[in-house]
């Protein structure tokens, strides 16, 4: 205690005062308004809360507060029995006042608890055979020896009609339920008889208001007709209709009160969505490290959820920015199934910029930055992507392309027909934007050929994972891994397009620096005669990052992290190491999250530099 007084004492007289007259008040529960103070002494927290509970608000008129006072007692003892005190004493004292509020204090004594003896649990009918009540069964709270606890029997006992409803026992009913309490001894016994009856099935489904083909949404039903009743299929069925995109409202109601036999029919009524919708984005990227230009950007997004009644469906995104202007259009066809088998055609043109280009300055000895390499590509592709049984979505695609890029002072424009497929599966721990666990991995290969219309010969492998994990409620780890590389002959180097190569920077690479700003570099003499230097990016890539956050509140975390890696290529090898920290919000739309990343060295292009990144969206 005496470290305590002395910290204490360097507060003024007045501070000090407040201070003990809190101390002295926070031994009993006090509870006040303008006509009554209320005041609990002789019992614990959880018996304080239930004695309030059963009081209700405090009187906000004379009538009332005399009807609180009178009635007082009996709440008490009502709360004490609730939670199994039996033997309670109350001692009730009521000090009056003309002009202040009156004080009724209560002094409790609880008395010796109730205790369970014995619980008897009995089930007869079908959910004898349900795995899934008797892992229920597994979990309950209440046994022998605990102190009796009305409200955790009344919520058992509700817990089991609700998962009973829910798994299709629409017919059960309790035989008998009973607590019997043997106030002599302090003993209680529970006893519960529950027969289920038989358990209900999944009847037909029939959609209405919709537009599409008859039969195009059966193959979205999760579950088998005549397959057991349960909420949960229920469930999945609404997600998959919402995963279409094409409704705008859907509520799946199953018709108890219509069932054939054991049978239950599911309505399922759905409302379209609007034929087109329109988004549409402002920003400004502020400079960055070779760069300290402010470039706006702008961005169009159309969607058409459905086309016609077969499904189809087209997305276009349109994006503006000086440098970076981009248009795709993605036109999907549903297969076998709406969602786990489409085809997509894609076409887009876009322009981007990859690394940095340097001009020698021999009045300062150093090289001074001019640019990046700068590329434009038109494509044209059509994929086939599938969801497998054991959720593997699995895409393979052939996709056309051109682009053009001059590098070292020469112009460039090889076509390319890439034979393409991939395979990734994402695993949630949970189904929040901000997931607590996970487990993302994709491995892709592509190929070119210059036997099947493209200009070099090319095998371009990757693969990438990301792990997340939380510790202890507050303290999260993630990590990620991307892996790269290139085959192709030394000669043809120059012919695979800066899109297909590999560069590293950015808030998904290595923070602190530019997207795409790193890797290997060619020195050469540009058209005025100048010593030059330009990142033109490797045949590898290797990038790592490790980072730890820990949960300030529900909603807001801080992270700190490591970055490591690079694009490289044979001959150069160069290891970029980043270090930085944020400040994270997780917000209704996903985590937006605030970063500062310093590099930790400096490379032959670009200066030690940091960066702050702004990102948004889950992280899985």
């Amino acid at each position: 205690m005496e470290p305590d007084f002395l910290q204490l004492s360097s507060f003024r007289l007045w501070s000090l005062s407040i201070i003990l007259l809190s101390s002295l008040l926070s031994a009993f529960p006090v509870m006040a308004n303008d006509f009554l103070m209320l005041k609990i002494t002789g019992t614990n927290t959880s018996l304080n809360r239930n004695i309030e509970a059963h009081l209700g608000t405090l009187p906000s008129s004379e009538v009332q507060r005399r009807a609180f006072i009178f009635n007082a007692e009996d709440n008490v003892i009502a709360a004490l029995n609730s939670l199994g005190y039996y033997h309670g004493e109350i001692v009730q004292d009521v000090q009056t006042s003309a002009d202040s509020p009156w004080v009724l204090s209560l002094d409790v004594t609880p008395g010796e608890p109730t205790r369970i003896e014995w619980i008897d649990l009995h089930f007869d009918g079908e959910i004898l055979e349900d795995a899934f009540i008797l892992q229920w069964l597994d979990k309950v709270s209440i046994k022998p020896g605990d102190i009796l606890n009305h409200g955790k029997y009344e919520l058992m006992k509700s817990q089991l009609i609700t998962l009973a409803l829910a798994r299709g026992y629409f017919d059960g009913n309790y035989v008998q339920s009973s607590i019997e309490v043997n106030r002599d001894v302090n003993t209680a016994k529970i006893t519960l008889h529950y027969d289920s009856g038989p358990r209900y099935h999944m009847g037909e489904v029939s959609f209405t208001g919709h537009g599409l083909q008859d039969g195009f949404l059966d193959t979205l039903i999760p579950f088998d007709k005549n397959s057991p009743y349960s909420t949960g299929s229920l469930s999945r069925l609404n997600r998959e209709l919402l995963d279409t995109s094409y409704f705008s409202n859907i509520k799946v109601l199953p018709q108890v009160d219509k069932a054939m036999g054991l049978d239950v029919p599911i309505k399922v009524e759905l409302s379209p969505k609007p034929s087109h919708s329109i988004e549409l984005g402002l920003g400004v990227d502020i400079g960055n490290t070779t760069d300290s230009a402010v470039e706006p950007r702008v961005s169009i997004n159309w969607r058409t959820p459905q086309i016609n009644s077969y499904g189809h469906s087209q997305e276009t995104s349109l994006e503006w920015s000086p440098d970076r202007p981009k248009y795709l259009t993605t036109y999907t066809i549903p297969l076998s199934h709406p969602l786990d088998d489409q085809l997509k055609i894609r076409f887009g043109m876009l322009r981007d910029k990859y690394g940095v280009t340097q001009v020698y300055d021999p009045d300062n000895n150093k090289f001074t930055n001019t640019g990046e390499l700068e590329a434009s590509k038109g494509l044209i592709a059509v994929i086939r992507q599938q969801r497998l049984s054991n959720n593997w979505i699995l895409r393979y695609s052939i996709e056309a392309m051109k682009e053009f890029y001059t590098q070292s002072g020469i112009d460039y424009s090889p076509e390319f027909l890439l034979f393409g497929t991939s395979i990734s599966k994402t695993t949630r721990g949970d189904n929040t934007l901000d997931p607590k666990s996970g487990f993302f991995q994709y491995y892709s290969i592509e190929y070119a050929n210059p036997n099947l219309g493209s200009a070099i010969q090319l095998t371009r492998i990757q693969t990438k994972y990301k792990w997340i994990e939380t510790f202890f409620d507050k303290h999260r780890i993630v990590a990620r891994l991307d892996l790269g590389i290139n085959l192709a002959d030394e000669a043809d180097l120059a012919l695979i397009p800066p899109s297909l190569r590999y560069f590293a920077g950015g808030d998904q690479s290595i923070r602190g620096y530019s997207y795409q700003e790193l890797g290997p570099y060619l020195d050469y003499t540009n058209s005025d005669g100048d010593e030059a230097r330009e990142v033109v990016g490797g045949r590898y890539l290797m990038v790592g990052s490790l980072e730890y956050q820990y949960y300030v509140t529900p909603t807001w975390r801080v992270g700190t992290f490591i970055d490591a890696g690079n694009a490289f290529d044979v001959n150069q090898i160069e290891p970029i190491v980043s270090v930085g920290g944020g400040l994270h919000w997780i917000s209704p739309i996903g985590p937006i999250k605030l970063d500062l990343g310093v590099g930790l060295k400096e490379t032959d292009t670009v200066a030690r530099p940091w960066r702050i990144h702004l990102t948004m969206g889950a992280e899985l």
